[in-house]
């Protein structure tokens, strides 16, 4: 009998803790072209890089620190040749280094290269886990380029989820979607949804391909040449989340 209820006495415990893990929780890091030993004597090109660091459960804040570290080290790439750097510091000299041989080749340069890196948590209960990704780029040219995208996981299990992972009716959500679209940007429904300038393919609405969530608000942003020229800049819409709750698979509270 003692054996037995020592017996339940060790899975109450061990159910207590699996319920009590410790939650993910997410603090400020930043790096710059500051923290290379090879800048303190010598001129590198800006880097400035906020981002955060989950911690809690090691299996899952490593795959979610992961995922954002792969984006900040793409975003110091320059050119299309995959880059071999595997911490943020190497992604760094490697930009460094190849502004260096580029200033080197063309020494008429009229304009110092720079990267800008921003991510930030915008949303987080213990269903959903969402990013916000902004890089800003010059490395030449007449114009720097930069991007905003958002990335979304699982806080139970650091998986990411996708656009239709967080909806139960995707596609009744994808009509109130293109519906306050629409109403933004003055098209009515009667109208090729190009019919002011937009470059969607085959004159089809579709959603950018990710999408943030903050309590009060589902995020969307088209980049410059998504679905129109870059002079016109990004195109960005927020739909409140009471328009779209009933079409949630998780809770946004």
């Amino acid at each position: 009998m003692k054996n037995k209820i020592g017996l339940i006495g060790i899975l109450l415990i061990t159910l207590l803790a699996c319920e009590t893990e410790t939650p993910l929780s997410v603090s400020a890091e930043n790096f710059s072209e500051e923290n290379i030993s090879n800048c303190n004597n010598a001129k590198c090109p800006e880097i400035t890089v906020n981002y955060v660091l989950v911690e809690g459960e090691q299996s899952i804040s490593e795959k979610i620190n992961n995922e954002l570290k792969t984006f900040i080290i793409a975003s110091l790439q320059i050119g299309e040749k995959e880059t071999n750097a595997q911490t943020i510091e190497e992604a760094a000299e490697n930009f460094i280094k190849t502004y260096k041989m580029h200033s080197a080749e063309f020494p008429d340069m009229a304009a110092e290269y720079f990267s800008e890196i921003n991510v930030s948590d915008i949303f987080k209960n213990n269903q959903l886990l969402s990013f916000q990704l902004k890089q800003y780029k010059f490395t030449g040219g007449a114009h720097g380029y930069g991007t905003t995208h958002f990335v979304n996981f699982d806080p139970a299990t650091g998986e990411k989820l996708s656009i239709k992972d967080m909806f139960s009716d995707f596609d009744a959500f994808k009509k109130v979607a293109e519906k306050k679209f629409r109403e933004a940007h003055k098209i009515s429904e009667n109208e090729n949804i190009n019919s002011t300038g937009f470059w969607f393919e085959d004159d089809t609405f579709y959603l950018p391909e990710t999408v943030g969530f903050t309590n009060k608000e589902v995020l969307f942003h088209y980049n410059q040449y998504d679905i129109a020229s870059y002079a016109e800049g990004p195109i960005e819409l927020a739909i409140p989340i009471k328009d779209i709750q009933q079409f949630l698979a998780i809770s946004v509270k």
